[in-house]
């Protein structure tokens, strides 16, 4: 059995070792256009603010001597379903039994007047990580443009390196469909206390250069601000053109049923471009998440090497940092609609635009905040800013649709002590789970 696996992330690797679990003698071929191999994209974040070097964004990867596998640094440019084979650089060819698409989502390009300039940058790979440290400059100013996580991250990682940041927000608040109101204003308020320049109801119509370099870029509104930089994070799109021209199904991604295998039986997919059917909810669904492409990863690998095995999606669990604030988002907690975060690169689920009526909040300072939604019997999401004791417990609970039936009233009362309620159930519930 030949197996090829295109696309060297997570998802690859964890279906490289799944492979390698069932069937001991299998070819294994992975293919990567990527010049920096497997490497982690959350830690882009902490390599941006000089708090990861670029050697510790490199996990451990499964070593090809022990378990057995080649890799070929190429780009597939297309697949011949028909002949079961690929086109790697327009030229070579190779020939497979069994096929895994794991080539990942990109970043939505920013379209207007001057986005082509050099000093013009996203975080999509650890490529543009490198060009933004070579052009961020100490006492500089920039612009960054977006609405959720990536864009954040990018605030901060300018902040770190001196930079002067203008930070604009198409909406009234930061990321208003994952957040409430008042998580928002943390967030706000702390990027404001370091010293970044807010403007809401901000829409960048024009990036301005001179000599091929930006500076300065123009609002909708008629108002200009003088800059070095501009960085922006509006979303992912998954990575179609391997799929374009053959009979594949799509919708946003890649189609695949509960076993990541496309509607051709040979054919599989995991990770950001598959867009995987869910037997729980009965709905095909988008992640970006670094676990969830790991795990479609393994199951697609198993199902491969002949080991029929589900994919399960579990409820979102996101830890993240949020303006320095360690935060945990569990399950279903967001609301509304916001163009920025269609996608949200590293940190966005479909499931948290799903919500039930009872919205439960709790918080005391700006860095110990949690709020809980709770639907009839379990709770249905969870989020922790600062103090994370409870974060693992809530994953649990929420996971294995805990009945809280027993504390629900109690939560739902004005002022209820949420923490302590649920502390307290999780003690003796955790005591049946264990019997």
């Amino acid at each position: 059995m030949k197996y090829v696996i295109v696309g060297a992330g997570v998802a690859g690797m964890a279906a490289v070792e799944a492979i390698r679990s069932v069937d001991l003698a299998g070819e294994i071929l992975m293919v990567s256009d990527d010049p920096h191999g497997y490497y982690s994209r959350p830690g882009l974040a902490y390599f941006l603010t000089g708090e990861l070097h670029d050697k510790a964004l490199y996990p451990l990867a499964p070593d090809p001597q022990k378990i057995k596998f080649d890799h070929l640094k190429g780009r597939v440019t297309r697949l011949l379903q028909a002949e079961h084979a690929l086109e790697v650089d327009g030229k070579a060819r190779l020939t497979y039994d069994k096929l895994l698409i794991a080539v990942g989502a990109c970043a939505v390009s920013l379209e207007i007047p001057g986005s082509k300039l050099e000093d013009v940058v996203k975080l999509d790979h650890l490529s543009d990580a490198k060009k933004i440290l070579r052009l961020a400059k100490r006492g500089g100013t920039a612009v960054v443009v977006g609405g959720g996580i990536t864009a954040l991250e990018l605030v901060e990682g300018l902040l770190a390196r001196g930079m002067k940041v203008h930070y604009l927000l198409r909406g009234d608040r930061y990321w208003s469909n994952v957040l409430d109101r008042q998580e928002s204003h943390i967030v706000e308020g702390r990027l404001q206390a370091e010293g970044v320049m807010l403007h809401h109801h901000a829409e960048l119509v024009e990036i301005t250069g001179r000599n091929g370099r930006v500076n300065g870029v123009r609002l909708l509104d008629g108002r200009a601000i003088k800059c070095d930089l501009v960085a922006y994070a509006i979303g992912i799109h998954p990575s179609l053109d391997l799929a374009a021209n053959t009979a594949l199904a799509l919708d946003r991604g890649l189609l695949v049923n509960e076993h990541l295998q496309t509607n051709d039986p040979d054919i599989y997919a995991a990770g950001d471009v598959a867009q995987a059917y869910d037997p729980l909810s009965g709905r095909s669904v988008l992640d970006s998440l670094w676990n969830p492409a790991r795990e479609q990863g393994h199951v697609a690998g198993l199902n491969m090497a002949g080991r029929k095995t589900a994919y399960l999606k579990s409820p979102p669990f996101n830890v993240t940092r949020l303006a320095g604030l360690t935060t945990t988002i569990i399950g279903a907690v967001g609301r509304g609609h916001d163009e920025d975060v269609l996608g949200i690169a590293r940190g966005d689920s479909e499931t948290w635009r799903d919500l039930p009526d009872a919205i439960v909040a709790q918080s005391g300072f700006d860095v110990n905040h949690m709020r809980l939604l709770v639907g009839e019997r379990s709770l249905i999401g969870a989020i922790l800013m600062g103090d994370q004791t409870l974060s693992k417990p809530l994953q649990k609970m929420i996971s294995n649709r805990a009945d809280i039936s027993s504390i629900r009233g109690k939560l739902l009362e004005p002022d209820a002590p949420i923490a302590d309620l649920i502390a307290d159930f999780w003690v003796g519930w955790r005591k049946t789970i264990a019997l």
